[in-house]
């Protein structure tokens, strides 16, 4: 999963309405905003880890003159020495980080439900907003029509293609 900047309040919102409805929280109007504040600033310090990660591969690869196409390697490497979740583990990874909030916040008022549900009910919430990331990149790939894949031109071309796709589809 991405998690895009865009639908971090959206999910936070959903999260909150979707466990209150279901009676597994409860939370008074008051603390509403703040109960999902929190849940964005999870997110929001997942997002920041992970550009420090990008940031982290950038720097090893420039100090030590390794290229781009080991981009990958190192990238995996520094996350499994960080163990940050990527992939589908990001979900899991911040269904978890809510469970534990949902323990310790002043912001809730009571927890009824037990945290496999709870953890449960947040992960499927999160699933509702994942990006087929799949298909945004074959619908920029369709938009490259004067350049061979695998070229640097393809790739330039390409990249801006997905930036305006995700700008189409509200991610960016």
């Amino acid at each position: 999963m991405n998690l895009y900047r865009v639908k971090i309040q959206p999910i936070a919102q959903a999260v909150i309405e979707r466990l209150s409805r279901d009676g597994d929280i409860e939370v008074s109007e008051e603390h509403r905003t703040e109960a999902e504040r929190d849940l964005m600033a999870i997110m929001k310090t997942f997002l920041k880890r992970d550009m420090d990660l990008r940031e982290a591969v950038r720097d090893r690869m420039a100090n030590h003159n390794i290229p781009y196409d080991q981009y990958g390697r190192i990238r995996g490497q520094i996350v499994e020495s960080w163990n940050h979740p990527t992939g589908d583990s990001v979900e899991k990874y911040l269904s978890r980080q809510f469970v534990e909030n949902f323990m310790i916040t002043n912001f809730i008022d009571e927890v009824y439900a037990d945290d496999d549900t709870l953890y449960r009910k947040t992960l499927n919430t999160i699933k509702e907003f994942d990006v087929d990331e799949h298909a945004l990149r074959e619908e920029a790939r369709k938009q490259v029509k004067n350049a061979t894949e695998g070229t640097v031109d393809f790739e330039i071309a390409f990249s801006q293609a997905l930036k305006e796709v995700k700008r189409r589809h509200g991610l960016i």
